[in-house]
């Protein structure tokens, strides 16, 4: 009779202490699945000029990123600077990914505060950003020489992530011999 009493409290303690796992976890952190896989193939047309295109596989042999971006984001704004300092590295290839935008928008916006990318896909509906696992932006990825996704940051840049986890990471790979 009184083993009835003891598993609901059983039951709320089981709850109570799950509840109290998940609170410990960092939202920002979530770890994406194509860590370690090859970069998801798209061939988008670039956002200063549609008849050129971009494609993971054009920048294979390269260290590179890929900075999911909008001009319509204001966080993404708040970390252009750091973006633009990212640029000037030797040995990285910053390569942006203009995700459900307007295209003059995105233009004036670029032209406005600066264009840090070598290339910048436009992907107005969001297509290639669905297949990389985007959940909003801004989003970053950094790629290595064969095409493997290594690291991949959600939410905005900061100067914390660039000097411990960037920048030692970047220079691995470019320390990696093909």
């Amino acid at each position: 009779m009184k083993m009835r009493f003891l598993w609901p409290l059983t039951l709320f303690a089981l709850l109570a202490g799950l509840l109290g796992i998940g609170l410990t976890l960092d939202p920002k952190k979530v770890d994406s699945p194509l860590i370690n896989k090859n970069a998801p193939a798209f061939d988008l047309g670039q956002l200063n000029d549609s008849t050129l295109h971009i494609s993971p596989d054009n920048l294979k042999g390269q260290v590179w990123m890929l900075h999911v971006w909008a001009s319509w984001c204001s966080v993404c704004r708040g970390e252009h600077p750091l973006i633009n300092r990212l640029s000037t590295m030797q040995g990285l290839t910053l390569v942006g990914l203009n995700y459900k935008d307007d295209r003059l928008a995105a233009l004036s916006w670029l032209n406005k505060l600066g264009n840090p990318y070598q290339a910048v896909a436009f992907d107005p509906e969001g297509k290639a950003g669905l297949d990389w696992g985007v959940y909003g932006v801004p989003e970053s990825y950094l790629i290595d020489k064969h095409g493997v996704i290594r690291y991949k940051e959600v939410g905005p840049i900061n100067d914390t992530v660039l000097k411990e986890t960037l920048l030692p990471l970047i220079a691995q790979l470019q320390a990696e011999i093909l």
